[in-house]
């Protein structure tokens, strides 16, 4: 394949360009309730080539190796008429060509488990909650994602790496004679099948959650001190803080630019936010992304100030920063954006125990059910959460929603715990979906909240 993408590129008369391949392998079960709605597999291919040229930067996706001749025209065409309209050239900042093939180390390769394995394993899990009669009904969704990829560029870099994530995930909803509830679940990661095995212990947990939460109260609105378990402080550090550390989303936005200049203070003196996808074994793992850089850990925030932000090579060069390798394609249909890879808080020195001390009167809050940001301001659903009086966890609540400005909430951080935790599967859908997104860290204590509820 090497070879081929060789002589794709050997057609191009441009300053720059760089050929990506890949085959995308997708297995999937899907329960809901006691029907089995889904099983199967696919598997696609194609590629993506783009070209620098008269100061513009331009790409072409196609599946038939011999429309390559006229992908790679007009991906020099259309750079071109890019360039001509741009008021300052794009550039490229420059990084050392690398050549290397690389396999992820992996706990059960599910490629090598039988379709028929998966089925049963998904069967069991399913009835697990659907043996209890304040069940209602299920979601219960296996999915494995196999993607091949190589990638070549005029300047000789070659690059083979695989990526492969396991993902099971749904929901368990109950019901009482006046009231429904459901509960997310999610597992999953990068390091094999082994990911979802041996979890029936968990889905017993998420069936006496699920059931609990039918004799929680409602929240009361107000503003509140509030405890995040790690998964509801990482999805905070990736949607209310991360993106803007995208050094794409912030370029053509001069207020948010000079917020978020090196060197600001943003947050508490305690708080600490990296990306790192270096570390094995976690959701977000992976070793080049598809500009051919090698990721690297990046220190976003330290004590509070801001140390860093995410790059492509071209942003890189906008910027005058150094390249961090954040530069990320959902598949072959696509060119890269910037994308975070496993951002996460810092641990801090606090004990769970010692958080809730703290906390002395105000609410715990666990695990988020979708969100979005507007700008600088951030709303969070979560999936349920606990009154906290004298220190110690009361009765479990539901029906909530937190929210705040982004940059009010970063000073309003007041203890953070000394555990952590990464997100078993991830989502992120800025621009182009990502399976891959990982965030997480550990229980954080915020001053004031704005709550959600009745």
């Amino acid at each position: 394949m090497f070879e081929q993408l060789r002589k794709m590129l050997a057609q191009a008369d441009a300053d720059y360009a760089d050929a990506r391949y890949e085959v995308r392998k997708d297995c999937i079960v899907r329960f809901d309730g006691k029907e089995l709605s889904q099983v199967g597999s696919n598997t696609t291919d194609g590629f993506v080539v783009r070209a620098l040229k008269g100061g513009g930067l331009a790409s072409v996706s196609f599946t038939r190796p011999e429309d390559a001749g006229i992908a790679v025209s007009t991906a020099m065409e259309n750079a071109t008429l890019i360039g001509r309209n741009r008021k300052s050239p794009v550039t490229l900042a420059p990084t050392t060509p690398i050549k290397d093939q690389f396999q992820p180390p992996l706990i059960e390769d599910p490629r090598q488990i039988p379709i028929e394995e998966k089925l049963e394993l998904v069967r069991g899990y399913n009835q697990i909650p659907l043996g209890n009669s304040q069940i209602a009904t299920t979601i219960v969704q296996y999915q494995d994602v196999t993607r091949e990829k190589y990638f070549v560029s005029t300047e000789g870099s070659e690059i083979r790496e695989d990526l492969i994530t396991t993902r099971l995930l749904g929901q368990v909803v109950a019901k009482s004679a006046d009231l429904t509830q459901n509960l997310r679940f999610a597992r999953g990661g990068s390091n094999g099948f082994a990911s979802v095995r041996g979890l029936d212990d968990y889905f017993d947990e998420r069936t006496a959650t699920a059931i609990d939460m039918l004799s929680a109260k409602p929240i009361e609105a107000g503003n509140y001190r509030c405890l995040l378990n790690p998964h509801l402080a990482g999805v905070f550090a990736h949607e209310a803080f991360g993106h803007f550390s995208e050094a794409d989303i912030i370029e053509t936005l001069p207020g948010m630019r000079a917020k978020m200049e090196i060197g600001n203070r943003l947050g508490s003196d305690i708080l600490n936010i990296k990306d790192d996808a270096t570390m094995t074994g976690y959701l977000g793992f992976y070793k080049y992304d598809d500009d051919g850089v090698p990721v690297r850990p990046v220190q976003l925030i330290k004590n509070g100030v801001l140390a860093g932000r995410l790059h492509s090579r071209r942003t890189a060069a906008e910027f005058k920063e150094p390249l961090t390798g954040h530069s990320i394609a959902e598949d072959y249909r696509f060119a890269p954006i910037i994308r975070m890879g496993t951002i996460f808080i810092e641990p801090g020195v606090s004990s769970f125990e010692e958080l809730l001390a703290e906390l002395d009167n105000g609410f715990y809050f666990v695990d988020p059910r979708g969100g979005q940001t507007a700008g600088e301001n951030f709303s969070f659903g979560t999936q349920y959460g606990f009154e906290v009086k004298n220190g110690k966890l009361g009765q479990m609540v539901r029906d909530v929603n937190i929210s705040g400005n982004l940059y009010t909430t970063l000073k309003e951080i007041s203890a953070i715990g000394s555990d952590f935790a990464l997100s078993k599967t991830g989502g992120c859908g800025k621009g182009q979906a990502n399976i891959r997104s990982c965030h997480g860290g550990p229980h954080i204590l915020i001053n004031n909240l704005v709550v959600g509820g009745v």
